[in-house]
């Protein structure tokens, strides 16, 4: 579960892989084709999230991911703005029969931004730095199977799991190599990314520039520069007044109409990951009852709030399943809108006068409109909701780390994270063993097709007991000027390719 405005705690499952052997590539934005573009362009980039500090093993958060993840720093493996896996700073590598041992043979002539030459003692460091006990890491708890790290020789790294994953390679492509030697990362980076770190001016902007001693293909622009704004208004006036050149993920629907008409701009409705959550504490009462959580999903217009809050945009999905995962099935149906069977399974469930419940809420946008939408739906079926609005940090605490909370609204941005419902000690306490074993199943499939299948199972047995309630899916708006190519359009994950942008002029 990756959540926006708060540090990235989630993990995700195994992808399908397509390994290839590249450098800097992938990123596929709509814009300026033809004539010619400037090689030492500054380009600047809109972003309602920054970052919380440099160091995504520290609680960095959201804004972290989007501006270093692959600009700054690299990982053995890289995922794609398309969801596949390709090689990166592994130049191969090898598993055992048993599937328990990978070795990996690193890319040679790979070095630090500080000017040392990347190890194997690195990338030992580096998962180390991942799997320490006060990591905050996305990976940190799938990669908890690793048992065993060792470094022959300055080229290789051997590591042993205490049990089959695969998703391991996947997961690896999160997990960022830094140098061993690095100091200060809060604030500071030391990284093998086409980029180095410029500038950080807390609350107003993040610059990186092109790194001269690069491995691979040299970035397409001298330097990037993330311009960081408060509300979805303040980023559009930036990009009308050509302060920014790109926005990375809009958040004012009602604002694109203006872009389409203008013949300056190119809106992309990339596909998106992000998931928002109406989460039930699946271990508090009347969420013990799943007719309760059936209640209340069906209970709720989903396809009114969607329209609401995004005018047109988004998805409904039923399910903590996005169409670009592999085990995607429409669930809509599972539990849709149906005020009349919401009223019947709450008396069948011993509530026909209704209840009254908390919902803790985060006090960023679309929270606080999707609450009083949320209150207004419930209060239909009898069902009395108190929100109580809350920061990101009280969030983490209370409801991530505490589990104190009764109902929470909150976004899962990671791809592949239905797996969470298989650990019970997950914040929203989903507790099916069955679900739990085909889960642990699926990490042990020999193939992804068995992978697939396995957790389709898992689809659909969520989605039948409503261990969450899957609002709907956000879209991935990005709105670039058309003097600009080469940027990304998909929203996996929070990442922000920028080495591929080619801007005019």
């Amino acid at each position: 579960m990756s959540l926006r405005k708060t540090p990235l705690y989630a993990v995700t499952s195994a992808a399908v892989l397509s390994l290839a052997l590249t450098a800097c590539g992938g990123s596929n934005g709509s814009g300026a084709s033809g004539g010619t573009w400037n090689k030492n362009a500054t380009v600047n980039i809109g972003s309602l999230y920054e970052p919380q500090n440099l160091d995504n093993t520290a609680g960095g958060g959201q804004g972290v991911t989007e501006a270093l993840n692959g600009n700054v720093y690299e990982g053995l493996f890289r995922l794609t703005d398309d969801g596949d896996v390709e090689k990166l700073l592994a130049q191969d590598y090898k598993v055992s029969d048993d599937g328990l041992t990978y070795t990996f043979t690193l890319r040679d002539g790979v070095k630090f931004h500080s000017g040392g030459e990347l190890t194997s003692d690195d990338v030992k460091y580096s998962l180390e730095k991942v799997l320490a006990d006060d990591s905050q890491s996305a990976r940190k708890s799938n990669l908890e199977v690793v048992k065993e790290i060792a470094t022959p020789d300055p080229r290789t790294v051997r590591v042993t799991l205490s049990q089959k994953s695969i998703s391991f390679v996947y997961n690896l492509s999160y997990v960022w190599i830094i140098d061993s030697a690095a100091k200060d990362l809060k604030t500071g980076e030391d990284g093998t990314g086409p980029y180095t770190l410029d500038k950080w001016t807390r609350g107003s902007a993040l610059s990186l520039k092109r790194f001269a001693g690069y491995w691979g293909d040299a970035a397409a622009n001298q330097q990037v520069v993330f311009h960081y704004y408060k509300d979805a208004t303040a980023l559009n006036n930036a990009l009308l007044t050509n302060a920014v050149d790109v926005v990375t993920s809009e958040q004012s629907p009602d604002a694109l109409e203006q872009f389409k008409r203008d013949g300056d701009y190119t809106v992309n409705d990339g596909d998106s990951t992000t998931k928002l959550l109406l989460a039930f504490n699946d271990k508090a009462k009347p969420f013990t009852d799943v007719r309760v959580r059936q209640a209340v999903s069906a209970a709720i217009d989903d396809k009114k709030l969607l329209e609401s809050v995004w005018g047109g945009y988004g998805k409904l999905i039923g399910s903590m399943v996005p169409p670009t995962d592999p085990w995607y099935e429409d669930l809509t149906d599972v539990n849709a809108h149906d005020v009349a069977k919401a009223k019947k399974l709450l008396a069948e469930a011993g509530y026909a006068k209704g209840f009254s419940f908390t919902l803790d809420t985060p006090n960023y946008d679309p929270h606080p409109t999707a609450a009083t939408f949320i209150k207004s739906e419930l209060a239909k079926v009898g069902i009395t909701v108190e929100i109580n609005t809350i920061t990101p940090d009280e969030w983490y605490t209370k409801v991530y780390k505490n589990h104190d909370f009764t109902a929470t609204l909150q976004e899962h941005v990671n791809d592949r994270d239905l797996v969470w419902y298989g650990n019970p000690d997950f914040y929203w306490g989903y507790d099916d063993k069955q679900v739990t074993e085909w889960v642990k199943q699926a990490e042990a499939a020999s193939t992804t097709d068995e992978q697939t299948e396995l957790l389709k199972k898992v689809n659909r047995k969520t989605a039948e007991d409503a261990a969450s309630d899957w609002l709907y899916l956000y879209p991935q708006l990005v709105v670039a000027h058309k003097n600009l190519s080469g940027y990304p359009v998909n929203g996996l994950n929070s990442q922000f390719f920028a080495y591929d942008i080619k801007k005019k002029g």
